[in-house]
């Protein structure tokens, strides 16, 4: 049955929304989906929607719609949910953010030991561009119910300011001009309050808007490999601790696909997918 009143659906952290028609309207056309293969998933949606439907269960249903469309729309539009299988050690999205900020211009080392005033800090990023430095730090959560809270750009403010305060003293270093903050999932309030007033840059799945993580890698279509339908999670896993974390590494080099003996035919089908996400080198 169409619903047309006001639905109410739960999310995964549990809280209670009205369904938005037009939201994953937004989303299906980010899939690269069509007009009327919107339209026709759109309507199907909504006949099986009900008062308290799981937005799980929602993405789920359009994800299968999606799929058999097109294996590249299912992908794209299981961006979210791939950046939190970059786990469970959080290093492979740390390599993420690395390869963000590469394709973004930057020049960037990871897992570096920086000296500061009191202590020396393990720095998951240090990243140059235009003559200066910023020093970025990496938060992952593969439980999507947890959100950064006040106290983790509390603590990344203190160890920036530990390494700022005798960083300029060394010969030869770019001036340092930024502390960032990075997660998969979202900020509190308090959180991009605090950062808004010390001068923190907070990066999220959907801030700052219009900038957020998940524009940035649809604008330089850095999809992680996380979000393919046509790899196996074991062969995503393999990858991973191989470090290739972005599909466009396959697409310039297909070793590892060799390597893990993926069919020809399977093989063609997953490089028609890179193909159709990464069409062609993309810089900011």
């Amino acid at each position: 049955m169409k619903h047309t009143e006001p639905l109410e659906i739960v999310k995964s952290t549990g809280d209670r929304n009205t369904f938005s028609l037009e939201k994953l309207k937004r989303s299906l056309e980010k899939s690269g989906a069509g007009p009327a293969i919107v339209s026709e998933i759109l309507h199907k949606v909504q006949l099986e929607l009900y008062p308290g439907i799981t937005t799980a269960e929602i993405h789920k249903k359009v994800h299968n719609l999606l799929k058999k469309e097109k294996s590249a729309y299912a992908s794209k539009y299981k961006l979210k949910k791939a950046l939190y299988e970059l786990g469970p050690t959080g290093f492979p999205f740390e390599q993420f953010i690395a390869e963000v900020l590469t394709y973004s211009g930057f020049s960037t080392s990871i897992n570096k030991i920086v000296e500061g005033r009191c202590v020396s800090h393990e720095v998951d990023i240090v990243a140059n561009k235009d003559g200066s430095t910023i020093m970025v730090e990496c938060k992952f959560h593969g439980d999507r119910k947890k959100y950064c809270n006040v106290k983790i750009p509390l603590y990344i403010d203190a160890r920036y300011r530990d390494i700022k305060a005798i960083w300029d003293q060394a010969l030869g270093r770019k001036p340092l001009r930024e502390g960032w903050v990075v997660t998969n999932t979202r900020f509190t309030t308090d959180a991009i309050t605090y950062g808004t007033c010390t001068g923190l840059y907070l990066l999220s799945w959907d801030h700052p808007s219009g900038h957020a993580l998940k524009d940035k890698i649809d604008a330089l279509g850095l999809y992680p490999i996380t979000v393919s339908d046509l790899l196996s999670n074991r062969e995503k896993q393999f990858l991973l601790s191989r470090e290739v974390v972005l599909l466009r590494q396959l697409k310039k080099d297909t070793f590892y696909l060799d390597h893990l003996e993926v069919s020809p035919d399977r093989k063609e089908r997953i490089m028609e997918e890179i193909e159709t996400l990464c069409p062609q080198e993309q810089e900011s």
